[in-house]
């Protein structure tokens, strides 16, 4: 598919709960080289919902009356234990795949799944947004900044507050499910941490599920030893009715710290598109702030940017540049997922070998 040719490249979206309806919809059709044509549901109500929400796509009911449209893309966003299988059908009939987090349920099929896409030399990349979230594009300038001077500790939460588990398979579900905040939540922080500080030596964490009728882990904290001395302490919890600082940067010569969360989740909520005027920008009473011991200074942020995923995309299918995302990354989470869990279970310090 290599080439510059200006056509519009057809999108399949196979799912639309909240990932496809709230993130990938909008921004696929937010993209100028890009056209969603069509989105697999089976539910009578959501495909009711393309047809109100997304006119110019066709709700099918199966893949294979999606791959009779011929897409240049899959789009896969469905519960996380279909994302390997439903990936691999996907690069069978020949299509490029974008898979949501987590990948897949474990390291080994998501090693299967990058085979298989090599033998076939088709794209196959990972939805890692976060990468693009505003206050991570901020911190990356403050540490190239290198006013922190050398940074031993990284500090990184998402906390929310749902005290009342809701009926769906995130809550509910099991270890069966690939359910739970260390595959949702976790998969972005850790995600974050191995991109700012390189490999993982050991992993320590404490996995626990906090609302009553919940299966699924709902409250955890996952600290991880890099190979090169930093150590990222990593929180997730939907009972934590205020707040901690979203990121915190611990150095020999400043801190760094962001309250807030970056606003393009919001936003997708709200209707906006990345097309929109101030797309991407925090307001400016959440900007973080870098303090020496003596002064303290606000730092600008830089914009959030969850359209440059699919940039990436794009310039991969047309240009076979490398993909926004490698697998490679999310296989490494995925280790580190499988660690933390042993570590929890056995109360342990885990190598990552």
């Amino acid at each position: 598919m290599h080439g510059s040719e200006q056509h519009e490249l057809k999108v399949g979206l196979v799912g639309y709960g909240s990932g496809g309806k709230i993130f990938h919809a909008p921004l696929i059709a937010a993209h100028p080289r890009l056209r969603l044509d069509a989105v697999v549901t089976a539910n009578p109500e959501r495909q009711a919902q393309v047809r109100a929400d997304l006119p110019g796509a066709e709700p099918v009911a199966d893949l294979d009356a999606l791959f009779a449209r011929e897409p240049d893309l899959v789009v896969i966003t469905t519960p996380n234990r279909t994302h390997a299988e439903l990936a691999r059908t996907a690069l069978d009939a020949g299509v490029p795949v974008v898979v949501d987090k987590p990948f897949t349920p474990t390291a080994q099929e998501g090693r299967e799944l990058v085979e298989h896409a090599r033998e076939r030399g088709l794209l196959l990349t990972v939805f890692q947004n976060r990468r693009w979230d505003s206050d991570f594009r901020t911190v990356r300038k403050v540490l190239d900044g290198g006013e922190l001077g050398r940074v031993h500790r990284f500090e990184s939460r998402f906390d929310r507050w749902a005290p009342q588990p809701k009926p769906t398979w995130r809550d509910s579900g099991g270890a069966e499910d690939v359910a739970g905040l260390l595959y949702d939540l976790g998969s972005h922080l850790i995600d974050q941490a191995l991109q700012l500080f390189g490999p993982v030596a050991s992993v320590y964490a404490e996995i626990d599920t906090r609302r009553p009728g919940v299966r699924a882990d709902d409250d955890s904290f996952v600290a991880l030893t890099h190979v090169n001395g930093v150590r990222s302490h990593l929180w997730m919890s939907k009972l934590a009715a205020v707040p901690g600082p979203r990121l915190r940067l611990l150095g020999d010569r400043g801190t760094f710290t962001k309250h807030g969360t970056d606003p393009q989740e919001a936003d997708l909520r709200a209707g906006k598109r990345p097309v929109d005027d101030m797309w991407g920008r925090e307001p400016e009473d959440i900007r973080g702030e870098l303090g020496d011991g003596e002064t303290t200074r606000t730092i600008p942020s830089e914009p959030g940017t969850y359209q440059a995923f699919y940039d990436g995309v794009v310039n991969s299918l047309l240009t076979g540049a490398p993909a926004p995302v490698d697998p490679a990354d999310a296989i490494t989470a995925l280790d580190i997922i499988a660690a933390a869990q042993r570590s929890a279970e056995n109360h342990t310090l885990e190598p990552l070998t």
